[in-house]
Formats: structure tokens, C-alpha cells, sequence
């Protein structure tokens, strides 16, 4: 994997084909997404993405897909919880587990959805 930064965007280069970014790593075009995409973004910022990783970013792409929004952090508390358990389900967990930028922000990123309304 490779990266370059242009004014504005970023490309990382996965499987030897360029996908752009902006300069935080939100997809440009998410029909670009891939789990080599993932585990490439992911590597970049230090997280190496295990099992319970991969069932929060399809949950994420999952939830999307089906309501047109992406999970407010509640949502996800409320079926992780149910999911795995009250302790591994909860906020701070998924926080631990995506730290930067939490669930929300890392978890949709490495997702390849948009950022959340009211990022910057």
C-alpha cells in the first residue's frame, strides 16, 4: 500500500489500483470500497482490524444500505449489546476498539461511508 497527497484528497494505492481520498481517508467514491481497502486504511492508522472489528464495519455498511443514514453510536450500544454482551457491547468498548475517532467516525471511514454530519 501507498499514499500520496494531493490539495484536498489523498490516494492509496491497494492491489496496485488508486483509490482517492479525502486527506482524513473518507472514500471519494464508495462504490471504491473493498475489505483490501479496509485493512489497507486500517494499517495506515495503526489498527489491525480483528473478527469483532469486521462485524462492526458490516454492521455499519449494513445499516446503511438498509436506512439510508449511517448508525448513530446509540444504535450500535443497543445491538452490540444485545450482540455480544452489556460490557463488549458498550460505548467505551467500541471507543477502545476504533481510537480514532470512535466507531462513528473510524468504524464509518473503514466502512467506506461519508463522514457523519457535523465532521469537520
Amino acid at each position: 500500500m501507498n499514499a500520496t497527497t494531493y490539495e484536498g484528497t489523498r490516494t492509496i494505492v491497494v492491489d496496485g489500483v488508486p483509490i482517492a481520498t479525502d486527506t482524513e481517508g473518507y472514500l471519494l467514491r464508495r462504490d471504491q470500497w473493498s475489505e483490501a481497502f479496509a485493512r489497507a486504511l486500517a494499517a495506515q492508522e495503526g489498527l489491525d482490524l480483528m473478527p469483532a472489528h469486521w462485524e462492526v464495519l458490516r454492521f455499519l455498511r449494513e445499516y446503511y444500505f438498509n436506512h439510508g443514514v449511517q448508525a448513530q453510536v446509540r444504535v450500535m450500544i443497543q445491538h452490540f449489546t444485545r450482540t455480544w454482551d452489556p460490557e463488549r457491547g458498550s460505548n467505551r468498548h467500541l471507543h477502545d476498539m476504533f481510537p480514532r475517532g470512535g466507531p462513528q467516525k473510524q468504524g464509518n471511514r473503514l466502512a467506506g461511508l461519508l463522514r457523519t454530519k457535523g465532521e469537520h
